[in-house]
């Protein structure tokens, strides 16, 4: 815990960026170096030479150490990345994940992924019935925007809608979608976070999670969420931008406020692609919307209350886990 509340971190990855995963295709080591200056640029400053190499297969042993010793995080879900173009066993691969969740089951739930442009729908429905049934994925993640004409919609009734149709039909009602951040040399645009909503509005007992909230299409997503009551926002990445670029987390994280309500937003550290989630969670703790932001355009002041429920008890409700007395 934190300052006496409980943190449940929606999504952290056992990233393998390991050359041994890279495919041989030109623009692989183009993907591959954003991804190692992202890490770089994100990072607070003195973490720099805190933490171990990015470039390389996390292990299960160095990713417990970084939450678990070196952070307040006390329960987190390992989320796959089935993003195929550039990593051959994906940018963060099932069998990590799961074997992840498989340390710590009292503290990592496993959440899947599957691809149908690159596995075919059927292949897509095989691969999560397997981790879902067989190695006990408790939610399924999602990457639709790829290279080589593979870019798919959320809202594609024959490649989309079987798999929301089985996850539900297997006891899993919680999806989760990369949106906006691309992570390579893909069209922005195939990012956007619109063609969830005809998804949410077709499936109302599923629940969909938007990471990175769709940056740079942040209205978009905001407006969403405000609209669909089975639309939820994971603050990963940004959250953690307020240690170098405050006003625009201060900002944006008070209008998420305003129109979506604190019920709505979900701690995630992305750990570790940020280094240790602790200095996130202690600037969290400690911020605050200044008050011209509120005198000026009407945004709420962030309590206590509702860093409560965003830290833990949000996911922890989606995902019905029972916390701890706080």
């Amino acid at each position: 815990m934190i300052d006496g509340i409980y943190v449940f971190d929606n999504v952290v990855h056992m990233y393998d960026m390991s050359a041994g995963n890279l495919r041989e295709r030109p623009d692989s080591r183009q993907a591959q170096n954003y991804m190692l200056d992202l890490s770089k640029i994100a990072r607070d400053p003195e973490q720099h030479t805190k933490n171990q190499p990015f470039d390389r297969q996390w292990t299960t042993d160095a990713m417990g150490k970084l939450l678990f010793e070196n952070s307040d995080t006390d329960m987190t879900m390992a989320q796959v990345v089935p993003l195929f173009d550039w990593w051959v066993d994906g940018f963060a691969p099932i069998r990590a994940q799961y074997e992840f969740a498989q340390a710590f089951p009292d503290r990592v739930l496993f959440c899947g992924g599957v691809d149908p442009a690159f596995q075919g729908v059927e292949g897509a429905l095989t691969s999560m019935r397997e981790q879902i049934q067989e190695m006990g994925a408790r939610s399924i993640k999602f990457y639709n925007a790829h290279v080589d004409d593979r870019s798919w919609r959320c809202d594609d009734k024959d490649l989309a809608y079987p798999l929301y149709e089985q996850a539900l039909k297997l006891g899993v009602d919680v999806v989760q979608f990369h949106k906006g951040v691309p992570l390579g040399p893909v069209n922005i645009e195939d990012l956007r976070p619109n063609d969830l909503q005809a998804a949410a509005r077709d499936f109302p007992d599923l629940n969909f999670i938007i990471h990175h909230l769709g940056t740079p299409y942040f209205d978009e997503t905001l407006s969403i969420a405000a609209r669909f009551p089975n639309i939820y926002l994971a603050l990963s990445g940004n959250i953690n931008a307020y240690l170098l670029a405050p006003r625009t987390v201060q900002d944006q994280l008070g209008r998420l406020l305003l129109y979506c309500g604190a019920e709505k937003l979900l701690w995630g550290s992305e750990a570790p692609l940020w280094g240790s989630p602790q200095p996130y969670l202690e600037g969290f703790m400690e911020l605050e919307i200044p008050e011209d932001l509120q005198e000026n355009f009407g945004l709420p002041q962030i309590t206590r209350e509702h860093k409560r429920m965003i830290l833990g008890e949000n996911f922890a409700r989606l995902m019905k886990v029972e916390l701890p007395a706080q």
